[in-house]
């Protein structure tokens, strides 16, 4: 099987170039993953544009984002997501504990938690969440907006978890706890 490398950013064509130099002006590092979706400068913008658009006029917090990311990465059993986002989700408020709950679809939260249950229930049944966790979402205060967004959420982190699942490139974050 071939295997796919993480490239150096001079690798890349001048449009990734440019947009990773943003990256890591930002981060202070370009992350592995970043760098390989690099390999397509439109793959690379589009994932950027859409986080940066879902954050701005948001039915979620950052917090909530990371819970989220956290779910959906679990579900889709993908290592550098869990590791990344359980680092962000840290930064943002959430305890190691409470990464873990997230991840087990355990949430003590309930309003919190009707959002990890349907976004769990969307990725587990590809993109057909049950109606008992729709309803639940509703009852627990959210729109139509909100519906829509998470499901925006989802198909985001479910694109780099498909890149990392199909490139396993090294995980340049530290590795989330196992559950």
């Amino acid at each position: 099987m071939k295997t796919i490398s993480v490239p150096a950013k001079e690798q890349l064509n001048a449009a990734s170039q440019s947009i990773l130099e943003a990256v890591q002006s930002k981060m202070g590092k370009i992350p592995n993953l970043y760098a390989t979706i690099g390999y397509s400068s439109a793959a690379l913008k589009a994932m950027l544009d859409t986080e940066s658009a879902l954050s701005q006029d948001s039915s979620y917090t950052a917090k909530e984002r990371e819970a989220i990311n956290l779910i959906v990465s679990q579900v889709n059993n993908c290592d550098y997501c869990l590791a990344a986002h359980t680092m962000l989700a840290k930064l943002k408020g959430f305890s190691e504990e409470e990464t873990i709950k997230i991840r087990k679809g355990e949430y003590s939260d309930s309003k919190l938690n009707a959002v990890i249950q349907l976004a769990k229930s969307i990725a587990n049944n590809k993109g057909t969440a049950k109606e008992d966790d729709l309803e639940n979402f509703f009852e627990a205060g959210y729109d139509e907006k909100a519906l829509i967004e998470l499901t925006a959420l989802i198909a985001l982190r479910s694109f780099t978890n498909y890149v990392f699942a199909n490139t396993r490139i090294p995980v340049d974050f530290p590795a989330a706890s196992a559950i």
